[in-house]
């Protein structure tokens, strides 16, 4: 099969879809790789690297003419002229970007495969997972950053000083992004209060994350009481392909100190906070009632060595599937067609169809 790595577009994204090691597997597979010009140089891959591994260096357009596309990101309105139905297999999360590129993936019966909805056996999304976890990590030190009254927060450190904890961190799910953030934040020396749903989850999240982390459950009441004298506020609502519920009100985000900082992990999906609008790498925070808000919408990019050799290391086996078995790779496999979004015309997500208003044109994978 012919496979295509364009270069990523996406303000400061410099992730990449494939390694050189995974164009190295996927070429002694038989398949044809084709990488676009630089397009692993921010991840501090360079083209003589693919060329070494037997892939070839071609330009933007004959990259994305091939039979199956890897990426990191969704296209982008520029990118839109390079879908002609092929497989597309990317991070898409529909149900929170223009319902504009649906209409276009639609229109060109583009077989579109989202890393963050597809399933393994036992049920979680082992293709999410490594981004998830890179983004938890990142957003209570993003927020430490913030919180500097010489970046416009309250001047309180997240830290622990000759034994004393300052700070407190309050983190909003307990997925794997919410995971690391409550982790990251008890290594940093501060508080860290994790919202869940399923309280008997209680002792194995403080034996993985630490005996001190406070868990709670997420309702209104407990989060607008702890919201109170937060000084980070991590957003980490998952439901799979769907829009994310917005747990935080815009009265709740009146109620914060001013100064204080929250980190939405949850904005590819929307956000679940109110207050919450995408932002950029270049352009990464905005001020909401006196509180700094960072809504980046691609945050492993700013690591993108790291981010790149993990996301490949997740998705390679999906890849190669995909590459020597097509569409039927997907049919073999429910865990892993529940990532596919859009064939033949039709959204086959339910999540994206119901956020989008789109339930007339939906269909079952399975079943087209």
């Amino acid at each position: 099969m012919r496979i295509g790595v364009p270069k990523e577009i996406k303000n400061q994204e410099n992730r990449v879809g494939l390694t050189p090691r995974g164009a190295s597997l996927l070429v002694q597979a038989g398949h044809e790789v084709l990488v676009q010009q630089a397009a692993g140089s921010g991840s501090g891959f360079d083209d003589e690297e693919y060329r070494a591994a037997g892939g070839r260096i071609v330009a933007a357009k004959e990259a994305w003419n091939a039979e199956l596309v890897l990426k990191v990101k969704e296209p982008l309105e520029s990118e839109y002229e390079r879908l002609k139905g092929q497989m597309l297999f990317t991070y898409l999360h529909l149900s929170g970007v223009t319902p504009t590129l649906t209409e276009v993936l639609l229109e060109t019966g583009t077989t579109a495969i989202a890393y963050e909805t597809v399933r393994d056996v036992t049920n979680k999304l082992p293709l999410l997972a490594p981004m998830s976890a890179v983004a938890g990590d990142m957003a209570p030190v993003i927020g430490a950053y913030y919180l500097a009254k010489v970046n416009g927060g309250k001047g309180m450190l997240l830290g622990s000083v000759l034994g004393r904890s300052y700070g407190k961190v309050v983190v909003l799910g307990d997925g794997v992004v919410g995971r690391h953030a409550a982790r990251t934040a008890l290594g940093l020396g501060t508080t860290a209060v994790l919202f869940g749903r399923h309280e008997e989850r209680v002792s194995r999240l403080k034996a993985e994350i630490g005996k001190d982390l406070v868990f709670l459950l997420s309702t209104p009441e407990n989060i607008t009481a702890q919201l109170a004298d937060a000084d980070v506020v991590v957003g980490a609502v998952l439901l799979p392909g769907a829009r994310a519920p917005h747990l935080v009100t815009e009265e709740m985000v009146r109620s914060m100190q001013p100064g204080s900082v929250i980190v939405d992990v949850s904005i590819d999906q929307g956000g679940c906070m109110e207050t919450s609008r995408p932002t950029s790498h270049s352009d990464p925070v905005y001020r909401e009632h006196d509180v700094t808000h960072y809504c980046v919408t691609n945050m492993p990019g700013a690591y993108p060595r790291t981010s790149t050799i993990a996301l490949t290391e997740a998705t390679l086996l999906y890849a190669s599937k995909l590459a020597d078995r097509g569409i039927e790779a997907l049919r073999e496999d429910p865990a892993f067609g529940a990532g596919v979004s859009t064939f033949r015309g039709f959204v086959t997500c339910p999540a994206v169809a119901e956020a989008l208003h789109l339930e007339g044109r939906y269909r079952v994978f399975g079943e087209l």
